[in-house]
């Protein structure tokens, strides 16, 4: 867990007294599950940090074109090969003539004019979401008063995420899981011999993302320090997980090949992993058809659900931004048919909403679902960063959460302020946001992620009215590459609309 310390690093201030010649102490610091604040305290002082031997955080949002623009020199780190599997997805390949042989083969499953393909299955979601929330709704809360403990009857953290993860099945895999009609995430998961076991797939989803955080910056160390640390009940578990979770991408991608084979056909991600735009085959290995539904289930779910949920409390905790946003989205579908007997807003109707849109990205900034800096590694030759030389084969990264609290950028940065993204001064900020990462290699569900964002906030936020169990109450948030999220248990009761004309 020691690495030969770079020449040329030595004049930025190490994190930590040992970060110039050890790995160790950022390990630490991620087991504490709060990485990116801690270092974001830091970076009010320090535009640049030592993280490690041959790592650098940056504090200063200049650095993103540097590091992730589209004319960035710098490639993916090994983090990303160390935690592949035998076949690499769209996210942890690092070579970039391969990236973008794998973009080409994906955009098509991707692009925006699927979306309109993609909503009725985002609609069928919502309205089954909307189906449990109507069973969980009590009687309007009195003006003033705190929900009873009995009252606090929706978990709405987990029914997201039930939604999202039924959503992107359906949209990658036109399959059925069912999570909102059973009320939980137990799938078939199989192994490589063929033999098949049940198990819950949310905690093996994200406990496994977990020990990945907490011990991938060992680096060449990774793979010896992952087996010998499972003596230890408290990685053991999560360990356990993740050989749950394996079978999982697995098994779904077996039963589409089925049904594939039989002569399905759908406008769905596994079809494009098939055959090209022509209908000509792609001739892909199965491991690589296999870890790119791995990837789709994983940030195509949790990335969402996160986004969700955060924006739902954001607006609860924030009642006049909540307030404006219902009446723009009432103005919208005042008269209008598209609102069905289910509740299910129409995407057409609400996407090009400017508030409804300001909310979502002033959540996803605040609270960014992957707040990690995501590390490239500079060229051989080296390349420069804020007009400085960095040498080659150093890891350079910027947090999104970093990022997004510059307060010269982002003034009074820890407050939601939706209208900080209105207008023109909105759209001068968009090359500062680091969400859905940025460059070429962003995040390609971006379309899928705002669909599923728009319609589910816009339907839930005009149906209902929320309270939490006390105005002050926050989530707990827990950080690995992504946040993990406690629960929110919610009061909820059929809101009061009020004609738009009439108010």
């Amino acid at each position: 867990m020691c690495m030969l310390t770079c020449t040329g690093l030595r004049r930025y201030p190490n994190f930590h007294p040992l970060a110039g010649i050890s790995n160790v102490p950022f390990m630490v610091l991620a087991h504490t599950g709060a990485r990116s604040q801690y270092l974001e305290k830091l970076h009010r002082k320090y535009p640049v940090l030592r993280t490690g031997p041959n790592a650098l955080s940056y504090g200063d949002v200049r650095a993103i074109k540097d590091i992730y623009g589209h004319n960035t020199p710098c490639t993916k780190d090994e983090l990303y090969v160390i935690t592949a599997g035998s076949h690499y997805h769209l996210a942890d390949v690092i070579d970039k003539h391969d990236h973008a042989r794998k973009r080409k083969t994906l955009s098509s499953a991707y692009a925006i004019k699927n979306l309109e393909g993609w909503e009725h299955k985002v609609a069928d979601k919502v309205q089954r979401l909307i189906k449990h929330i109507d069973t969980c709704c009590t009687a309007p809360l009195a003006f003033g008063a705190h929900p009873k403990p009995e009252d606090l009857n929706l978990e709405y953290r987990k029914w997201t995420n039930f939604f999202t993860l039924d959503a992107i099945a359906d949209i990658g895999l036109s399959e059925k899981l069912g999570f909102l009609d059973q009320g939980s995430s137990i799938v078939t998961g199989r192994k490589t011999d063929g033999t098949t076991y049940e198990c819950d797939l949310r905690p093996a989803l994200y406990q496994t993302a977990r020990k990945q955080s907490l011990l991938v910056w060992s680096y060449e160390w990774y793979s010896i320090i992952n087996k010998l640390v499972n003596v230890i009940p408290f990685y053991r578990r999560m360990d356990n997980f993740a050989k749950e979770w394996d079978g999982i991408p697995n098994e779904l991608a077996y039963r589409r090949l089925q049904r594939y084979r039989s002569g399905e056909k759908h406008d769905d991600f596994f079809q494009a992993l098939m055959e090209d735009k022509n209908g000509s085959p792609n001739n892909l290995a199965w491991g690589e058809i296999v870890a790119e539904i791995s990837i789709m289930m994983n940030a195509g779910s949790a990335t969402t659900a996160i986004a969700i949920t955060n924006a739902t409390l954001q607006l609860i905790k924030h009642p006049e931004c909540m307030r404006k946003l219902r009446e723009e989205v009432d103005a919208a579908l005042e008269d209008s048919e598209d609102v069905d007997q289910d509740g299910v807003v129409a995407y057409d109707t609400v996407k090009h909403l400017p508030y409804l849109r300001a909310c979502l990205d002033e959540s996803l900034r605040l609270f960014a679902p992957t707040p990690q800096g995501l590390p490239r590694k500079t060229p051989v030759d080296g390349t420069n960063i804020l007009g400085d030389y960095i040498p080659g084969g150093v890891s350079v990264a910027m947090s999104a959460h970093v990022a997004h609290r510059q307060e010269s950028v982002f003034p009074q940065a820890d407050k939601f302020i939706p209208e900080r993204w209105l207008g023109e001064e909105g759209k001068a900020l968009q090359p500062y946001f680091l969400s859905f990462s940025a460059g070429a290699r962003g995040c390609i569900g971006r379309n899928i992620s705002y669909l599923e964002q728009t319609v589910v906030v816009a339907s839930l936020l005009r149906r209902y009215d929320f309270a939490l169990k006390t105005p002050d109450w926050d989530i707990e948030r827990l950080e690995t590459m992504n946040w993990i999220l406690g629960e929110m248990p919610v009061k909820v009761w059929r809101r009061e609309k009020k004609s738009v004309s009439s108010s």
